[in-house]
């Protein structure tokens, strides 16, 4: 992930993004008229790009509509069950290997399963993307259940260290997590006990092979170097992600165990 420019250097961890650029001829949704003939709806036809960047998570790839997404906060999708609440998250769990959508400020990150293929899957995100953004469906038909950023804001009840700590999340690390398709999300700080900063990753940051250096390497250290009351930054887990961990260690511990098996018999002579 990349964080503060005074430590974009040692800090980034993807060399170079890969940008890619989709033009397609959609008609948009028509308000103004019962029952538009073909010509006005010719007449209302406009370039939509699908701009494509990528993440230092392989199995997330960002897609920026070329306009705002969310006008406040971030929002994110993890099953088909919490996707209801937008039409858009909903389309795209219709994809088979689609395993999350996250909403930034101007961009959809959408992540697959690792068995899933970019180029199987990337045609119909498209697809769905830029009917939705072609359309006059809202983001979030009920606007009840859109929760902008709240987690950063700074309360009368805070200590000035925690105020502090807020303002950098917010101004410093937020910016440059959300600029490789993620979001973090502020959910404590031990301040009379351990000094240790929770923290939630979100988006293309979730699941992510290098998410422990984003913690140590950037945001610990930045967070440290300013605020001498930081000792660590550790990351939660909501409980069906621990759920989610432990039965991926189970089937890891199983397939092991299962190879060890076929070599020693291999070793015996007992394979076919």
């Amino acid at each position: 992930m990349s964080f503060v420019k005074q430590s974009a250097q040692s800090m980034r961890l993807v060399q170079s993004t890969s940008k890619s650029l989709h033009q397609i001829r959609m008609p948009l949704s028509v308000n103004l008229a019962q029952n538009p003939s073909p010509s006005y709806l010719a007449q209302q036809k406009r370039s939509i790009f699908i701009q494509t960047e990528s993440t230092p998570n392989e199995d997330s790839l960002k897609f920026l509509p070329g306009q705002s997404v969310m006008s406040n906060g971030t929002a994110e999708f993890l099953d088909t069950r919490s996707s209801m609440t937008s039409p858009l998250a909903k389309t795209l769990f219709g994809i088979k290997g689609v395993k999350g959508v996250f909403y930034g400020p101007d961009f959809v990150t959408v992540s697959k399963d690792s068995d899933s293929q970019w180029n199987l899957l990337k045609p119909e995100i498209y697809a769905s993307i830029m009917e939705f953004f072609s359309s006059a469906q809202e983001l979030f038909p009920d606007p009840n259940s859109q929760q902008g950023a709240s987690d950063t804001v700074i309360l009368d009840t805070d200590s000035e260290t925690v105020a502090m700590i807020k303002e950098l999340l917010e101004t410093r690390v937020r910016p440059a997590i959300q600029e490789d398709g993620g979001d973090i999300e502020y959910r404590g700080f031990g301040e009379d006990t351990d000094g240790i900063v929770k923290l939630k990753l979100k988006g293309s940051c979730r699941g992510c092979d290098s998410s422990t250096v984003t913690l140590k390497s950037g945001i610990e250290r930045m967070l440290m170097h300013y605020i001498p009351e930081v000792k660590s930054v550790e990351q939660v887990l909501d409980p069906e992600e621990e759920v989610q961990l432990a039965e991926f260690a189970k089937l890891e511990a199983r397939l092991e165990k299962e190879r060890k098996q076929r070599d020693a018999e291999r070793d015996l002579g007992f394979s076919p």
